[in-house]
């Protein structure tokens, strides 16, 4: 780590990496579950609210962690609470055509591309929740062979179809989603 990176002071981080393991970001707040890997901050993401001010960040990573939290609607409602408008998340979890999203006994959820529109609005049963946002990006990722890209290619043209006919022969290795936080939509008549 640098000297200016130790410089930062944690109050001033504007990034959030949640579940950070054994892979701290040095210009983040680094959070997880247990003490054990020296996270900034130790917290149960299962437990709300979460240890941070409403507005606080204006991006967070949450690679390979949402997949084992309890309440997904919570999380999501969390993550709006501590972002300010406009703040970005990245989330990366295994796809459900994935061994990965199986075989692990701890992921309590399973995604596919579709399973976040519950939060920008655009499912028919988005009124879980009146938290929203927007779909920057979101990717199928597959396991890197020659066959796999021309896969990928199509997957990600056509994802409704890939989930609905094809992920069980070719499956995807994990998805990358990364929204913005949008507060105060605007009502829909």
């Amino acid at each position: 780590m640098s000297s200016n990176t130790a410089a930062i002071p944690l109050a001033q981080r504007d990034i959030l990496n949640l579940g950070c393991g054994k892979k701290p970001e040095p210009h983040a707040v680094n959070l997880d579950i247990t003490p054990t890997t020296s996270p900034d901050v130790v917290h149960d993401l299962n437990v709300t609210p979460w240890p941070f001010p409403n507005n606080r960040f204006g991006e967070v990573r949450m690679f390979d962690v949402i997949e084992h939290l309890d309440h997904l609607i919570s999380v999501m409602e969390e993550l709006h609470r501590i972002c300010r408008a406009d703040a970005v998340i990245q989330i990366t979890t295994p796809h459900f055509s994935s061994a990965n999203s199986f075989t692990d006994p701890t992921h309590r959820h399973h995604f596919g591309w579709f399973s976040l529109d519950y939060f920008t609005g655009e499912h028919e049963h988005s009124y879980y929740t009146q938290v929203r946002f927007r779909m920057r990006t979101r990717t199928l990722i597959f396991h890197p062979t020659w066959l796999n890209k021309v896969i990928s290619r199509l997957a990600n043209r056509w994802p409704a179809a890939y989930e609905r006919r094809w992920c069980w022969m070719f499956p995807a290795w994990f998805l990358y989603y990364e929204l913005e936080v949008v507060k105060n939509p605007v009502p829909t008549i």
